[in-house]
């Protein structure tokens, strides 16, 4: 058995990985509206003009990583609190970081739909492990 708090790990380097896309969303933010492609008042109310490419690519993504990475925070969570911190448990945690990862990698650059989506439906299958993984290890326990 490992330290319980040893998702903390994975759960962190989720966390970095959303303060990179944050900080490419706001440069390309900035860039255009330095470059003229857009006035810095849309970003008070988002409307009133179309939002470029390069900006609004950044920010479905950032977005994206408020919607399934939170069921992996809560599933890490759960886990820490049950004391499921089993190698298996932290390699999927880890897998699914990796997934994400690769994930942004692709849809902030030349964002392949298919390889994109493809990545993300392999991250959904490893965060669906995990919950099935605490489900079971849960039940397990309580018999």
């Amino acid at each position: 058995m490992m330290d319980k708090f040893v998702l903390v790990y994975p759960m962190f380097a989720m966390v970095l990985i959303t303060v990179i896309v944050l900080a490419k969303l706001f440069r390309s933010r900035v860039r255009a509206v330095r470059d003229g492609e857009i006035p810095a008042l849309y970003f008070k109310t988002y409307q009133g003009e179309i939002e470029p490419d390069s900006t609004a690519k950044l920010s479905r993504h950032f977005k994206n990583i408020f919607e399934a990475p939170t069921l992996f925070y809560i599933v890490c969570l759960a886990a820490m609190l049950t004391g499921l911190t089993s190698v298996v448990f932290l390699s999927l945690a880890w897998c699914y970081v990796a997934t994400r990862a690769i994930h942004a990698f692709i849809h902030i650059g030349r964002n392949r739909i298919y390889r994109r989506i493809s990545v993300y439906f392999l991250s959904w299958i490893f965060l669906l492990t995990m919950w099935v993984y605490l489900t079971v290890s849960v039940a397990m326990t309580t018999v």
